[in-house]
């Protein structure tokens, strides 16, 4: 006999997600039962709940793991559709948004260390399953005038063109540079192509009357600063 399968909206108020935030708050819900809130509906297989939680399995049930996940990952592993998968991939979005942005120096936080850059870019950065170069432009003030990547390539490596990199420090009118990269694979130690370019543009970069004031290596697990390290 085929067990009856019953819909969200059948099960007590109190267990379903979306009353359960009302009544109890968000935090009180699951990771799961905040997608179910999400997807907002099941298929004829399985609830909102269910493919919430095939949704945190893909993850590893790990909410840092649903930022790297992509909407073909998510359609394809679970079989939940695409206009729903593109709602979780538009909150996540906005959440790591939320997250740069509390982070964010302006003129009343500017860059003072490392460590105010490297979680700044560790956040801006770390759901990227592959390598890229980008530059923080700075003003006299260290305030950050922008962020932006000036090369992008596989898992494991990408080349930074110098010509690139000073265009825009001179068009973004910057006084000074943070070099960044990241290392999807979590290692943070610096390959010695990367020692050598840092030292080329250290050295450029004098010539055209711009500091850079550090090279930073940025993972999930944490980063690296040449500058700490007493390499620039």
């Amino acid at each position: 006999m085929q067990e009856q399968k019953y819909a969200i909206k059948d099960w007590a108020k109190d267990d379903q997600p979306r009353e359960k935030l009302l009544m109890l708050g968000a935090p009180r819900l699951s990771n799961a039962e905040l997608l179910a809130i999400l997807i907002r509906k099941g298929n004829r297989q399985k609830n909102a709940l269910e493919l919430a939680q095939d949704v945190m399995r893909l993850a590893k049930d790990n909410v840092a793991g649903l930022g790297k996940l992509t909407i073909s990952d998510i359609t394809h592993a679970t079989g939940l559709g695409q206009v729903a998968a593109i709602s979780l991939i538009a909150a996540l979005e906005l959440g790591r948004r939320r997250q740069v942005a509390e982070l964010e120096p302006g003129e009343e936080k500017p860059v003072k260390s490392s460590r105010d850059a490297a979680e700044w870019l560790q956040i801006k950065l770390k759901d990227l399953t592959h390598e890229v170069f980008g530059l923080l432009l700075l003003n006299r003030a260290n305030k950050i005038i922008r962020f932006e990547i000036v090369s992008e390539g596989g898992i494991t490596a990408t080349i930074a063109d110098p010509r690139v990199i000073f265009k825009k420090a001179l068009t973004g009118n910057a006084t000074s540079l943070i070099l960044c990269h990241n290392h999807p694979s979590g290692n943070l130690k610096p390959s010695r192509a990367d020692e050598e370019l840092t030292q080329k543009l250290v050295q450029a970069a004098g010539l055209l009357d711009i500091r850079v004031l550090d090279h930073l290596i940025v993972s999930d697990s944490g980063y690296y600063s040449f500058a700490d390290k007493g390499l620039i």
